[in-house]
């Protein structure tokens, strides 16, 4: 049982006026360029609400990029729910690649200011790895996917494309690198 009283209505308005604005300057990456103060005049509320909600400049971060996780995992279950699993899990993979590639500045923003907080990050990677464990293991057992390959590896290949996204021709290689993974985890047919 949670200790938190849910927030009225009014204030949860403000609260996500506060993460959407954040997450808007965190997308052109001039979140460091902003005063804290400067994001509840953007929000349209009053400081003190900001400082009420988001005490601090990364407790701000920490609540746009558990946003962010939510709705990613959001994403997985709503594919695992509407499409066969392997279609789900390509699906949701792809799906990366066009987050990654239209939140650049949204990531390279919360890796700075998540950098000395490697809990939160290990947190959100754990859900998210949770996420692509359900998609592989729904594939598996639909025996689209082979068995010997965890969602460890696709994890790994995941944080690597949004690691590489500084290469000249990232978004083409970043296609090319999922189609290997999903290739990689096809299960094999046996002839004859």
């Amino acid at each position: 049982m949670s200790a938190e009283k849910p927030l009225r209505a009014d204030a949860q308005r403000k609260r996500e006026a506060l993460l959407a604005t954040a997450r808007e300057v965190f997308d052109t990456g001039g979140f460091f360029d902003l005063r804290f103060d400067d994001f509840a005049r953007l929000a349209g509320v009053g400081t003190g609400t900001l400082y009420r909600h988001f005490p601090t400049r990364e407790a701000l971060a920490e609540a746009v990029y558990h946003g962010e996780v939510a709705a990613l995992c959001d994403r997985a279950r709503q594919l695992q729910a509407t499409l066969p699993a392997a279609e789900a899990l390509a699906t949701f993979l792809r799906g990366m690649v066009e987050h990654i590639a239209a939140h650049e500045g949204l990531a390279r923003t919360l890796a700075t200011l998540m950098a000395d907080r490697s809990g939160v990050l290990a947190e959100g990677s754990r859900a998210l790895e949770q996420a692509v464990t359900d998609l592989v293991t729904a594939a598996v057992r639909d025996g689209a996917v082979r068995d010997d390959v965890g969602a460890g590896a696709v994890m790994m290949a995941l944080h690597g494309i949004g690691a590489a996204h500084d290469r000249p021709d990232w978004r083409a290689e970043a296609d090319d690198i999922i189609t290997l993974v999903l290739d990689g985890l096809r299960r094999p047919h046996s002839d004859g």
